[in-house]
């Protein structure tokens, strides 16, 4: 088991890593039997260090929520992360490249409670009557671990994304709100344009049936850790496309069938 120093050291060393956009070695390459509580313990210590800085948790996420990743890092289960202030974006946000080391964008949808959500045994019905608006979203994706291990070739695995904050790297926010009632959310679709390319398109039911459902798990998987999901605070509920690079100058522009549009350009 890590212990409490270890846990601490890890978490400073992610932070730094993130300061000097220089990725660090794999969790799972430092200590190869971490287990997904320790890995959680990482993340609420990196949370820590940044909440003692001033800033502020702004957003919620759930990550590896279709069955092509989940099987690819050999879970069963998604995992989950968190957006701070700095990490929140309006649509048609201008973005600075050079903040990130390596980002790479997803599309999904964004939920907004009107009240909060405490589990367990938190539903995905429960989910969709506690909340006021649905929005369409992207997330901007930043691993500040080596994505593959140099000497071994091994790629990051389940820890490695928990531990890192699920690669959380920042939320823009777009479209127009829209009640969930008004919205078919297990069919809404949408097409990720690359500068007027479509580069990615999905359905939003690959999240986990119905993306409702995602944000019912995050409930529940946060209420062994005295946590809930708080009303007014934007809940992204899982990619349906696969993530797409970026470059300076690019501009994403993503078409939801229902719920309106949302973009962003890199600079």
């Amino acid at each position: 088991m890590l212990t409490s120093e270890q846990i601490d050291d890890l978490a400073r060393r992610l932070v730094e890593a993130e300061r000097t956009l220089v990725p660090m070695t794999q969790l799972s390459v430092q200590h190869p039997d971490m287990t997904i509580d320790e890995a959680y313990a990482v993340q609420t210590a990196v949370r820590r260090l940044k909440l003692a800085e001033g800033r502020r948790l702004s957003g919620r996420k759930i990550g590896l929520t279709s069955r092509t990743m989940q099987k690819a890092q050999e879970v069963d289960e998604p995992d989950r992360g968190y957006f701070l202030d700095d990490m929140m974006y309006a649509d048609g946000a201008r973005i600075r490249r050079d903040a990130f080391i390596k980002p790479r964008l997803e599309v999904e949808i964004v939920f907004i409670l009107g009240r909060d959500l405490e589990g367990p045994n938190v539903t995905m019905t429960d989910v969709l009557d506690a909340t006021s608006w649905v929005q369409p979203g992207l997330e901007i994706l930043d691993a500040r671990l080596e994505m593959r291990d140099p000497t071994t070739g091994q790629a990051r695995k389940i820890v490695d994304a928990i531990g890192d904050n699920a690669a959380n790297g920042g939320m823009i926010i777009g479209g127009r709100p829209s009640r969930p009632d008004d919205v078919d959310l297990r069919w809404e679709s949408a097409m990720l344009y690359l500068n007027e390319t479509v580069e990615e398109s999905g359905v939003a039911g690959a999240v986990m049936h119905h993306p409702a459902a995602s944000v019912a798990w995050l409930a529940n998987s946060l209420a062994p850790y005295g946590e809930k999901l708080e009303a007014g605070v934007p809940i992204l509920s899982g990619s349906f496309t696969r993530p797409v690079f970026a470059q300076a100058g690019d501009v994403f522009h993503a078409e939801f069938h229902t719920l309106g549009s949302v973009s962003c350009r890199f600079l």
